[in-house]
């Protein structure tokens, strides 16, 4: 067996015998801060890259310097979000506008069967991704975590450019949450100027996000809580209409998948071909409608007990999927049709909030008076909740890119536990919500809200490649799988199935542009134009600084993992006492 480049053993633990778990975590000593290709921290705090690893140099906690590159490399946002916290986290991002609404425009597409397939298809694929990036995040839970570990694990490059990509990913998720939200009020209100409106969902967002992480943990409980009630509801109430237990009476089966069919036909494409088209181009909705799911793994870096709370998220990511999308989107295909009238006529007019959903057309058509009234307030609580949660998420990546030398040192200032720098950058790029309040400055909005259009499949792609070195890693370094604090099942052939199903649907999303006739700016630039910009950010700081593709034996998988197995037996573990505790503890 080969012996390893780096011993656990040389990880400095500089947690000292006075540490209890909700005290700041700091990383491990300066004298191994190691970037992914066995750099240190130079003088300037930023991570440079040496040829060669030297030995481990002896940590002296009275040195006020080797402290601050400490804290440079690792951070030191609080441990505040607790396992309910985390748990409603994970919920909160699989479930939002994309179920709610975004389903209707599937289901008019693709019809029931492929929409059903699509979704679970995909789910599946966010079952590899978030079980990948949970491995890692269990064996070493930081701030941030993606960027670094793709330093780590892959090339400097890739984790320079998965911090910006991956923060703009989350970040222009804030205007464009806040003006979907501005969107669904319309459903009620006329009268307020849009402008107020976009101040009153845009700045609750930005002072939340200057609290301590706990006050962002509980706000997400609530709003995590209103959905889950609210799509267990509907699951039910799906059922209930499709047996005919509704005011009409009418018991609706497999109607639908009947008349007008199972499966639509791609708009100017007919037969098998134009079946498979209109499937192929639900992926993409599919994948937008998950997007946001792996915010726990982001949040691992401030999640009291990582060891337990990240893999107790990630093993219920699965029955989510499966209940919430999977189930949901099949009850649903049964009780709408594909070729509703309302349906199709709200989405032609972008109509606003619950209009387009097809649970509140089901719900209308089985003659149910004022449920569709409540549908569009959780649309609306969700719509402001998944933009609070890319708030959050784009400034904890932000902050882990600045901690390892890929964004400006300015980008590292925080109190309280808060990255109050990241907080205002992300504000800067939310300010664009107020481009949708003039109607000529709205085809420039669409066109920003656009680059991010395929910028979830090319991460989760990265993600899953990191994995793999990781995973390779540990086996040429003697890591025994059963050592793992989560061993993700299935690996490598997760991960591998992920890789290929991304780039797959990335490369080929926008085949309707090359249609005869139908190529433009506005039908090629949307779902091709993150691909450039990720490589010119990748080829561009490769070449620029020169970095290296990291081999196996330089791979550092070991500083930072010595505090966290330090602390791991000192956060207290609440047994349940009772059958009604048992509920609750699996819940959250």
């Amino acid at each position: 067996m080969a012996q390893p480049r780096f011993q656990e053993s040389d990880s400095i633990d500089v947690v000292s015998q006075h540490t209890s778990p909700g005290q700041r975590l700091h990383g491990p000593s300066p004298g191994r801060a190691t970037n992914a290709s066995g750099g240190g921290l130079g003088d300037d705090g930023i991570l440079a890259v040496e040829e060669k690893a030297g030995p481990a140099v002896p940590y002296n906690p009275d040195d006020p310097k080797r402290q601050m590159d400490e804290m440079r490399h690792i951070g030191t946002l609080d441990r505040k979000l607790k396992s309910r916290h985390v748990q409603f986290l994970a919920l909160s991002g699989a479930i939002g506008t994309g179920l709610f609404v975004g389903s209707g425009q599937a289901l008019s597409l693709a019809g029931p069967l492929s929409a059903f397939i699509c979704y679970a298809v995909t789910g599946f694929n966010l079952y590899c991704v978030i079980n990948s990036l949970g491995e890692m995040a269990a064996w070493l839970p930081i701030p941030g975590a993606v960027p670094i570990f793709a330093a780590r694990y892959v090339d400097p490059a890739l984790g320079f450019t998965l911090g910006w990509n991956y923060w703009y990913q989350f970040a222009i998720g804030v205007p464009i949450e806040v003006t979907v939200s501005v969107v669904i009020l319309s459903y009620w209100d006329h009268v307020v100027p849009q402008a107020a409106l976009v101040t009153i969902f845009f700045l609750p967002m930005v002072i939340i996000n200057c609290f301590p992480v706990r006050i962002y943990g509980e706000a997400e409980f609530v709003f995590g809580a209103i959905k889950l009630t609210t799509i267990i509801g509907l699951i039910i109430l799906m059922f209930l209409i499709s047996v005919g237990a509704s005011p009409t009476g009418e018991r609706i089966g497999f109607k639908y998948w009947n008349d007008p069919g199972p499966m639509n036909e791609y708009p100017g494409k007919d037969g098998a071909l134009g079946r498979f088209l209109a499937f192929f181009k639900v992926f993409i909705q599919a994948t937008f409608s998950y997007g946001g799911s792996e915010m726990v793994v982001v949040a691992s870096g401030e999640t009291e007990n990582p060891r337990r709370n990240i893999p107790k998220a990630i093993r219920r990511v699965f029955w989510r999927i499966l209940i919430f999308y999977v189930v949901a989107i099949f009850l649903v295909g049964l009780c709408t049709s594909s070729r509703d009238p309302k349906l199709l006529n709200a989405i032609d007019r972008s109509a606003a909030g619950a209009a387009q959903s097809p649970f509140v057309i089901a719900i209308d058509n089985a003659g149910i008076q004022t449920l569709p009234h409540i549908i569009n307030g959780v649309v609306l609580s969700s719509a402001w909740s998944a933009g609070n949660s890319f708030f959050y998420a784009s400034t904890r990546v932000l902050y882990a890119a600045a901690l390892d030398g890929k964004a400006p040192r300015l980008l590292r200032f925080e109190r309280f536990g808060v990255p109050y720098a990241c907080v205002a950058a992300t504000s800067a790029l939310g300010t664009l919500c107020y481009l949708s309040v003039s109607e000529s400055a709205a085809e420039v909005f669409f066109w920003i809200s656009n680059l991010s259009a395929v910028s979830t499949l090319v991460v989760w792609a990265s993600v899953c490649v990191t994995y793999l070195r990781f995973h390779y890693a540990l086996r040429h370094h003697g890591v025994p799988r059963e050592s793992l604090p989560y061993r993700a099942p299935g690996q490598p052939f997760l991960a591998y199935f992920s890789v290929v199903f991304c780039l797959t649907i990335a490369l080929f999303n926008g085949f309707d542009a090359f249609f005869h006739g139908n190529f433009s700016a506005k039908t090629f630039v949307p779902p091709y134009i993150n691909i450039p910009i990720f490589l010119s950010l990748f080829f561009g700081y490769k070449i620029f600084k020169r970095t290296k593709f990291v081999k196996l034996e330089e791979m550092d998988i070991w500083s930072g993992k010595a505090e966290i197995d330090r602390l791991e037996p000192l956060w207290p573990v609440v047994k349940p006492r009772n059958w009604l505790e048992r509920i609750w503890f699996w819940i959250a």
